[in-house]
């Protein structure tokens, strides 16, 4: 029961993450800041080297994208591309939140972004686990 558990609260996050960086993806409301590594902020290097939000490619883009990049590979291929694809669209994710947490008016967001961050870290913290255990990568 403790694994169906920890399955489903594992499905239930990455939904929750997933959507959640996909409604907080959209760029345009945060202009043209920089961030401390002097990229603009919202700017998201994807697992290829392609930069999300560079005026080229939209989320809409990037899923299509990292979707492409797992067609056509099955078992060991699949799950290292997947888990190194999740990574990244997680570390854009928590990237995401921290803006909400200084940007945002409603305590909701702050909230969620906070709720984000810590679900999000986490999942990260395993997937980088499991391809180092798995495929010592």
């Amino acid at each position: 029961m403790q694994k169906n558990t920890i399955i489903g609260l594992f499905v239930v996050t990455l939904i929750v993450g997933l959507f959640a960086g996909y409604q907080l993806g959209d760029n345009r409301g945060f202009g043209h800041k920089w961030d401390k590594k002097g990229m603009k902020e919202g700017r998201h290097m994807m697992a290829d080297g392609k930069m999300m939000n560079d005026g080229h490619m939209s989320m809409s883009d990037m899923m299509m994208d990292m979707n492409a990049a797992l067609r056509g590979k099955t078992g060991d291929e699949f799950d290292q591309a997947f888990l190194s694809e999740m990574i990244v669209h997680h570390e854009g994710a928590v990237e995401m939140a921290n803006l909400a947490l200084t940007s945002a008016k409603h305590q909701e967001i702050k909230d969620l972004a906070k709720a984000i961050i810590s679900a999000q870290n986490t999942e990260i913290a395993s997937m980088k686990g499991w391809l180092k255990t798995w495929y010592n990568k």
